[in-house]
């Protein structure tokens, strides 16, 4: 088809100009880029200022970046009409807000286009801007706003909320500034089965004081709504969610629970090989090739790893290790149970354990009991309450570190916060029904 032509749709409805009010009337293909002329479909010739009708006075135009095709760069070169009043001498020209914001060098369907790159597609801020052919601080500042503007300050975004998981995340990996952050999460989906989690706010540091605010900050009936806060072991969230939330359940989940009970077996393992051998551990060393196969569950070793358990256990000198790890093995075995309820009994048993009787060579799970004691009808609420945890916490947080490994890392924290809402914020149905 050496002579194609656009008839049926045409090119302005081919480009999809239309919905911007313009129409096409010539192109230029050069072989960076593709330049649209067009004119804006409304004459918009009376005054402004009294009304009556104007009269032609000149034209200028108006240079804007639009959707690639093929991803090669497109720009609308849009003919502006300017009108001049005979009765009271006013000079305006047509009404381009369809096209775009007055001064922005990107149209609408531009702004919408990098949108979906970066929400739905996930390219980053540098690719949108080479699509676009613009700098990256004009398709950055753009595209943000945009963002902001659509979903981000949507009034109806916090609606349906139940269910909350709060958690702290690392934005950066330097010695300058405060590197937390502490994320808020909505866990309803997950808990009604209808989808995943979904970013609902990020906060500059870490503290009491920044998860209270937020919540200060909501009105009373979406506050009441809030049935369960998922949490660490952290406890300025606690305090902060029984001052703010005193009807809601606080539930620290079971992978921060484990954890604080792996890090009491590491310790342990760490103080022992200290005391036995007078350095920390080296290849060769019981206590240091068996760290991997002590954090395994114990319905998961191979047998492989059960011998090499039962070559370290069959030391006396390691018992204190073999104490630790069987607690650890308890709370795994709890969580596991497929009856809640027998593993809440479980769990309670562990926690009463630690409680009252652990022997004082044993500081690590002395320290542990303490922490469980202060927690105990958190870490309990689990059982009560299926598929609340802040393992989807977690999954939102692998989705921030693989946006900042995109962006090779970001210095500005209100950009880093923008961008997170748009890549987990659950937006997706809204800017693409198809998608």
């Amino acid at each position: 088809m050496p002579d194609a032509t656009f008839t049926c749709p045409d090119l302005t409805t081919f480009t999809r100009v239309d919905d911007l009010g313009l129409e096409i009337t010539g192109q230029l293909l050069e072989p960076d880029r593709a330049v649209l002329a067009c004119r804006v479909v409304e004459p918009d010739d009376w005054c402004r200022r009294c009304g009556c009708r104007g009269v032609s006075r000149d034209t200028v135009t108006r240079e804007l970046a639009h959707e690639p095709f093929g991803w090669r760069p497109t720009t609308l070169l849009v003919t502006v009409r300017r009108y001049r009043c005979a009765e009271c001498a006013h000079v305006w020209r047509q009404d381009t807000t369809a096209a775009a914001e007055p001064r922005a060098k990107i149209s609408r369907a531009g702004l919408r286009w990098g949108l979906v790159a970066i929400v739905v597609q996930h390219l980053s801020m540098a690719r949108v801007a080479e699509g676009l052919a613009v700098s990256w601080n004009t398709a950055n500042d753009a595209v943000l706003a945009e963002g902001q503007r659509l979903l981000i300050d949507n009034p109806s975004r916090l609606d349906g909320v139940r269910v909350v998981g709060v958690d702290e995340h690392v934005w950066r990996h330097t010695r300058k500034g405060d590197k937390y952050v502490t994320v808020i999460i909505d866990l309803t989906p997950v808990r009604d089965g209808t989808g995943p989690s979904r970013l609902l706010a990020m906060l500059d540091g870490r503290s009491k004081k920044a998860f209270q605010d937020w919540l200060a900050e909501r009105d009373q009936a979406w506050r009441r709504g809030i049935e369960v806060v998922a949490m660490d072991g952290f406890f300025g969230f606690k305090t902060a969610t029984t001052e703010e939330l005193p009807d809601a359940v606080c539930v620290m989940d079971p992978f921060h629970v484990v954890r604080l009970a792996g890090d009491a077996l590491d310790d342990c393992r760490r103080r022992v090989q200290q005391e036995l051998h007078g350095h920390r551990g080296r290849k060769g060393d019981p206590l240091y090739t068996a760290r991997r196969t002590l954090h395994t569950g114990a319905d998961l070793v191979t047998g492989r790893q059960h011998e090499r358990l039962e070559s370290l256990f069959a030391d006396e000198r390691h018992i204190q290790v073999e104490c630790t790890w069987g607690i650890y093995q308890r709370m795994i075995s709890a969580y596991r149970h497929h009856d809640r309820s027998v593993g809440r009994v479980e769990m309670s048993s562990v926690i009463d354990a630690l409680a009252d009787g652990v022997p004082t060579a044993l500081v690590e799970l002395r320290k542990l009991g303490r922490t469980l004691a202060r927690r105990v009808c958190d870490v309990l609420a689990y059982f009560d309450r299926p598929r609340t945890s802040n393992g989807p916490t977690e999954a939102v947080n692998g989705r921030l570190e693989h946006l900042r490994g995109l962006a090779l890392g970001f210095r500005n924290l209100t950009h880093y916060i923008a961008r997170a809402l748009l890549e987990a914020g659950g937006f997706r149905p809204q800017l693409h029904p198809h998608l």
